[in-house]
């Protein structure tokens, strides 16, 4: 078996690698021509599809209007040995409707745990207002590359 073959996640890893991380670097085409990553909150369905909001008036809106190809990574570790990281291809779609909006807020604050499931209603009204300057982002994976370097167990 290859090295890379020993280092990609199962997709039940890269399931709970999405689920314990609460940072996903989004990185959109800039239109300078430079890539423009920039750090976001994120929320994963249950077939790996990645949720996000962002203001209507953004640069990254302004990015994914234009070229809507985008790389997504997640990654940790402190060391080489710890080094763990998932790649995703992908195409946005942003999706400028306010229920969609308020639905998206509420539910990466439920993933989070910033709030409890049957705080729902009271939530959702709370979310109105900032939701009305917001657009959601979602993303379905087209190519997954993972690598954690924890199962070489320390030899390389």
């Amino acid at each position: 078996m290859s090295r890379r073959d020993q280092i990609r996640m199962t997709d039940e890893e890269i399931r709970a690698y999405l689920e314990s991380a609460k940072t996903m670097i989004l990185v959109s085409n800039g239109k300078d021509g430079y890539p423009h990553p920039m750090p976001m909150w994120f929320g994963v369905d249950d077939d790996n599809t990645v949720y996000m909001t962002t203001f209507r008036k953004s640069q990254k809106i302004n990015n994914l209007t234009q070229d809507p190809r985008v790389a997504l990574l997640v990654e940790s570790g402190d060391s080489y040995q710890q080094l763990k990281s998932l790649l995703m291809y992908t195409r946005a779609e942003v999706i400028d409707d306010l229920a969609t909006t308020i639905d998206v807020m509420f539910m990466l604050s439920l993933q989070r745990g910033d709030v409890k499931a049957d705080m729902e209603e009271a939530v959702k009204q709370g979310l109105t207002k900032t939701a009305e300057k917001r657009v959601v982002i979602k993303m379905k994976p087209e190519k997954i590359v993972s690598w954690d370097h924890s199962k070489l167990g320390g030899v390389y």
